[in-house]
């Protein structure tokens, strides 16, 4: 019997995840079979992350389970853009090829996994295969990235930007909703310069005239009538105007912003976009637009350079901005990556001390804003149901990485639904609810 079984591991970030759903479509439309544990697998493909050393531990080790436990592996992702470095380790893996490289990993299957000869392609839904739960899925606008910050090699992996077409991602995007997503998470390596490198291109869709640019592409997701969140967004000038659009039943009122710093010199350093924008003004600006908007950001404690004047800048930053959603990273060097040659690299220890102020600097704001929630109304989407709880999320959440909803458990209640609940208590990132009877 033909054994035309796949086992698949997708490592890293949900742009990563996305590059996975687009193989595993591919593979499911011509028949494949795919299977979770390497013993039942023919052949194993490894979408691998390569942004920050840990990740390419993971990576590794990954890659020599499957090799010592199967023998036939595919790798894909960030980290085969460094073949040498797999090679090394695992000189007998069948293929490498970088990110989103689906045709190059598709073709290395059919090489040494012929496909069936009956693909029973009706089998697949037409939205493709998706990785996340059924009721919300991730919409990757464009790969790559014009930046040059210092502390990041992806321009080096993933290339310059490439914006995918506008009528591909609307469409995606529709047969997505009619699939019963109800949250679109937009994401891209740099979301708001989506349409710069195909100069903006008129596109007629449905007989609606766009414009290939990031806010056309918000207005025309607005229109979904479900949730759509947004990432990875730069602050140019031109997200003022995103702002507007958002509201509860659409766009919504939640923007992702990596601010990375508040240091005018460590911005300097990272070579980060945008550092002249006065960001404390656009945000008290966003918040009068748009009372609800939640406002997400990362930040790097520890890069090279950095001294306690400048962590003192970045708590100041926090306590005024309020920020809703924070999170936080210790600098670490990537291999490749323009900071390792900086000079005063800082100490594991005081990256550690740094980044513990920082948390209980942001748990203390967060703790005081959902607080302020206690009392209020919202609708939630209800992600999971335990025996104890219903655990869902706000348009104030997005999976994975922020707060959550705890609601007692409903028997009635199901994954997916949309549900109108009352704040009765806080946690430091969490809510506590209670479902609003009719």
């Amino acid at each position: 019997m033909h054994n035309s079984k796949i086992g698949f591991v997708s490592l890293g970030c949900p742009k990563a995840l996305v590059d996975s759903e687009r193989i595993i479509t591919q593979l499911k439309a011509q028949g494949y079979e795919l299977v979770s544990t390497y013993e039942d697998a023919n052949v194993v493909i490894i979408n691998t992350c390569g942004f920050i050393e840990s990740a390419i531990e993971e990576s590794m080790q990954a890659i020599q389970e499957a090799m010592a436990i199967n023998g036939r592996v595919i790798v894909t992702g960030c980290l085969g853009a460094k073949a040498d470095k797999i090679k090394a380790v695992c000189p007998d893996v069948l293929h490498i090829s970088g990110p989103h490289a689906y045709e190059e990993v598709i073709m290395a299957v059919h090489q040494h996994v012929p496909p069936p000869s009956d693909p029973f392609t009706q089998l697949v839904p037409p939205q493709g295969i998706k990785l996340t739960p059924r009721h919300y899925a991730y919409l990757k606008i464009s790969e790559g990235c014009n930046h040059s910050c210092t502390f990041c090699i992806i321009p080096s992996m993933r290339g310059k930007l490439q914006s995918y077409s506008m009528p591909q991602l609307l469409s995606e995007a529709h047969k997505l909703k009619e699939a019963g997503v109800k949250e679109l998470l937009v994401i891209s390596q740099d979301t708001s310069a989506y349409g710069l490198d195909k100069k903006y291109e008129q596109i007629i869709w449905k007989e609606q005239n766009y414009a290939t640019k990031f806010y056309d592409l918000c207005a025309a997701l607005n229109k979904l009538g479900i949730w759509v969140r947004l990432h990875y967004v730069y602050p140019y000038p031109h997200i003022d105007e995103i702002i507007p659009l958002m509201n509860l039943n659409g766009l919504l009122p939640y923007i992702d912003i990596p601010l990375q710093h508040a240091s005018s010199k460590i911005l300097k350093l990272m070579r980060r976009p945008a550092n002249q924008e006065n960001t404390l003004l656009r945000i008290k600006k966003w918040r009068e637009i748009c009372p609800d908007i939640t406002i997400r950001s990362t930040f790097i404690v520890g890069f090279p350079g950095e001294t306690e004047e400048d962590f003192a800048e970045l708590l100041a930053f926090l306590k005024a901005a309020q920020l809703d959603r924070v999170g936080c990273f210790k600098y670490s060097p990537v291999d490749g990556a323009a900071a390792n040659n900086l000079p005063n690299q800082v100490t594991e220890e005081v990256k550690q001390e740094r980044f513990e102020r920082f948390m209980l600097t942001q748990s203390e704001i967060s703790f005081e804003k959902l607080q302020k929630k206690i009392g209020s109304i919202i609708e939630v989407l209800v992600d999971d149901i335990s025996a104890e709880h219903i655990i869902a999320r706000s348009s104030a959440d997005a999976p994975e990485i922020d707060g959550l909803v705890y609601l007692p458990y409903n028997s009635k209640v199901k994954i997916g639904d949309f549900i109108k609940v009352k704040v009765t208590g806080n946690l430091h990132y969490d809510l506590l609810a209670e479902e609003l009877t009719t």
